[in-house]
């Protein structure tokens, strides 16, 4: 296993495939850098450096007790950025993983960073407050009640609203097996305190400092994190950025609609 030893002794997990234009995946929650296989398999085999991690308390990175922050996942890319070396970097995140690349721009800068994609992402904000008309803070602490009383039966019902299976979406019964795996891998209190971490932050300002080509992909039958709220208030808030939309596609698109992610992605890339 490829472990990287943080500045806090966390060991974050990674995966470090083929060589050529790095491209660094940040996956969503409550998952691991295996969310990203088919994307990852795609970019490896066309020529490109594909790499993915396991978020400090998921997957096969460490679990501290704290540390589930943005500031601290911005710099744990950081610190894997600077160990690979990686230059002219194309971010991608996914869903809270969308705050992570954001945030890392923000703390860090783009001089290693040469484009930044928004795969249903939870950014610029996702709750409601009064001044942005997201999700309601009920939901979030619903959510996270449910992953304190039961967290595997709750996960295992989520999976319908993710992949959209509930809105007559198809997904096989072992993606839905695989993600309740990789799920309960997680620490149960990152798996908490990241649900706080991904409603409540505001990456508003963030927007303005992703000064590279920006792709942001969302589906529009997103019923976990809704299009109106963030993707669509994302690409109007950074400069240039590009919106894709999938008609009828839910949150889980890096599975749903993999083979339109990957060539929209790659189109995006050879941009």
């Amino acid at each position: 296993m490829a472990l990287l030893e943080l500045r806090d002794g966390t060991e974050l997990y990674y995966k470090d495939w083929g060589s050529g234009k790095p491209i660094l995946f940040s996956h969503g929650w409550p998952l691991s850098a295996d969310m990203w296989d088919a994307q990852m398999l795609f970019f490896a085999e066309r020529g490109y450096r594909a790499v993915a991690f396991d978020r400090r308390g998921f997957g096969r990175s460490s679990q501290p007790w704290t540390g589930y922050d943005y500031d601290t996942f911005a710099d744990d890319i950081a610190d894997i950025v600077n160990h690979l070396d990686l230059k002219d970097v194309t971010l991608v995140g996914f869903s809270m993983g969308g705050g992570d690349i954001a945030r890392y721009v923000a703390r860090h800068g783009t001089s290693r960073v040469a484009k930044f994609v928004l795969l249903s992402a939870v950014t610029p904000l996702f709750v409601k407050t009064s001044d942005h008309d997201g999700v309601d803070k009920s939901v979030f602490d619903g959510i996270k009640a449910g992953l304190i009383k039961d967290r595997a039966q709750f996960l295992d019902d989520f999976s319908p609203l993710f992949y959209g299976t509930n809105h007559g979406m198809k997904v096989s019964q072992g993606v839905f097996k695989q993600t309740l795996q990789i799920a309960l891998q997680a620490s149960i209190k990152a798996t908490i305190d990241c649900v706080t971490a991904f409603s409540e932050t505001d990456f508003r300002p963030d927007m303005a400092k992703i000064g590279v080509p920006t792709l942001v992909i969302h589906g529009e039958d997103d019923q976990v994190v809704p299009l109106p709220y963030t993707g669509k208030l994302a690409a109007e808030m950074i400069k240039g950025a590009k919106l894709r939309t999938y008609p009828g596609a839910p949150h889980a698109t890096a599975t749903t609609h993999a083979d339109q992610v990957n060539a929209d992605l790659l189109a995006f890339l050879k941009a």
